[in-house]
């Protein structure tokens, strides 16, 4: 191995490095920037080292040259635009499109690798067709379902299932084409299998995603992001690139790891979760104990700033209400301005919470909210039982005693214990249901007090309320 091997080698052993220790600091909401950081200076180090491999190789034309400069700097301007415009209440969406594209650059290294080595006369059968196969299938799957699962949370889609008759089998049909085609292509070399592998492909990624509700989103999104993953890892091996290797299987592991704690927040199965169905509003109504006829107790801003303003602790409970109505700053100020009261002030997130894993901790974290003050579900639990008030800002589902009980879509789901609070204030805009399409039954509890607006709209008046009170 030649000295400039050797370097290069060097430098993609420091491009591990960072990943690994830029997926450890995301570990913790205080450490996820400089972790981001990290990260981003690996990925910087990984393009200098190809960039000048490519260029010690001389085997990069002009017009490749010229197609990877372009590309690159219209990839850059997007993501800058994209991170600078979205809104983070549109996050989630912006996390699928990543994985599309992720998954669909992925393929596309696979079949121009395939396509070149056909041409040229090369076989490619072997070793180099499993690789190539894997990521062709893990890759494309991954761009159609990740389009779709952002169509579902920007809206262009339903949220709903799309369920229709033969959905399944059609299903299995793609998935039985796909795995045929791709042992067909072990032993035989062919450009219009591969032709059939990418569109039956495509088009399994389109049906598994189309049945899924909104409420299993956060999980949808995890696990795309591990396939996303597996299918860059897949596309390192086709090249010969271990950089891609080392950084799809970070990717590929850590989502898969994320997609299994959260559907056991859910309290689902991954394969029910695929199967699709959680969310059409159709499942049994779960009911207080009072019965259907219980009676919900409405609230207004000034007898819910006094309970606040009054209060030892209270329990901030944000949920997707809070991002839609874009109130995060509005939950900050308010937060600050009871801590300067001397109430005690702590933020209880749930992993399902929002549309995606840590949904709520980024948009609480871009109000400036203490990252000490954010506690997840098992260390805020136990804080319920001597909080004074809770406040639920746009949380339904992680939130409804329903879950402790049998009989309901959501049962045996770990939810937030809101009810053990000394007195509950929610704030919903209507009486409707969240994505598993069951009352809450938090809504009826005695200690339970409805403020009727929207979160945004709640949190601006329960603040001049509050500053009224102690100004």
């Amino acid at each position: 191995m030649s000295t400039f091997t050797t370097n290069i080698q060097l430098a993609y052993i420091l491009v591990a490095a960072c990943f690994v220790v830029g997926l450890h600091l995301m570990n913790s909401p205080a450490t996820a920037r400089r972790g981001n950081q990290v990260s981003t200076v690996g990925m910087a180090i990984a393009v200098i080292a190809t960039l000048v491999l490519l260029i010690h190789d001389g085997t990069v034309t002009a017009v490749g040259w010229t197609v990877l400069i372009v590309g690159a700097l219209l990839g850059a301007a997007a993501g800058l635009w994209s991170a600078r415009t979205v809104q983070m209440t549109a996050m989630p969406q912006l996390v699928s499109m990543f994985n599309a594209v992720g998954g669909g650059a992925a393929a596309l290294v696979a079949v121009h690798d395939y396509i070149s080595l056909e041409a040229s006369g090369t076989s490619v059968l072997g070793t180099t067709t499993v690789t190539t196969v894997l990521d062709v299938i893990i890759g494309s799957v991954t761009f159609s379902g990740s389009i779709v699962a952002a169509g579902k949370l920007q809206g262009v889609i339903t949220g709903q299932p799309v369920i229709f008759r033969g959905g399944r089998m059609a299903n299995l049909a793609l998935a039985v084409i796909a795995l045929g085609t791709a042992v067909f292509m072990f032993t035989t070399a062919s450009l219009p299998a591969l032709l059939i592998l990418v569109l039956a492909s495509l088009a399994f990624g389109v049906m598994m995603v189309l049945p899924i509700g909104g409420a299993d989103m956060p999980v949808v999104i995890s696990l795309l992001n591990a396939c996303t993953g597996t299918a860059v890892a897949m596309a390192g091996f086709v090249i010969g690139n271990w950089a891609l290797i080392v950084a799809g299987a970070l990717v590929g592991a850590s989502g898969g790891i994320l997609t299994k704690l959260m559907a056991d927040a859910m309290n689902r199965s991954l394969g029910n979760i695929v199967a699709g169905g959680f969310g059409t509003g159709d499942a049994v109504t779960a009911v207080g104990p009072g019965g259907g006829n219980a009676s919900i107790r409405s609230i207004a801003a000034d007898d819910a700033a006094i309970q606040l303003a009054y209060a030892s602790k209270v329990i901030v409970v944000p949920g997707y209400g809070l991002a839609a109505a874009q109130a995060q700053h509005g939950v900050a100020e308010l937060a600050t301005l009871l801590e300067g009261h001397g109430v005690e002030m702590t933020y209880a997130i749930h992993p399902v919470a929002g549309r995606m894993p840590g949904h709520m901790n980024v948009l609480l974290a871009e109000a400036n909210v203490p990252y000490p003050l954010l506690k997840e579900m098992e260390e805020v639990n136990p804080e319920f039982g001597r909080a004074d008030v809770a406040l639920v800002i746009g949380a339904n589902d992680v939130t409804n005693p329903a879950a402790r009980r049998p009989g309901t879509a959501i049962s045996g789901m770990p939810i937030l214990d809101v009810d053990q609070a000394k007195s509950i204030i929610v704030v919903k805009r209507s009486m409707g249901t969240g994505y598993a399409g069951i009352d809450n039954e938090l809504y009826t509890n005695p200690k339970t007090s409805m403020y009727f607006s929207d979160a945004k709209k709640a949190v601006a008046e329960l603040t001049a309320a509050v500053k009224t009170l102690v100004g």
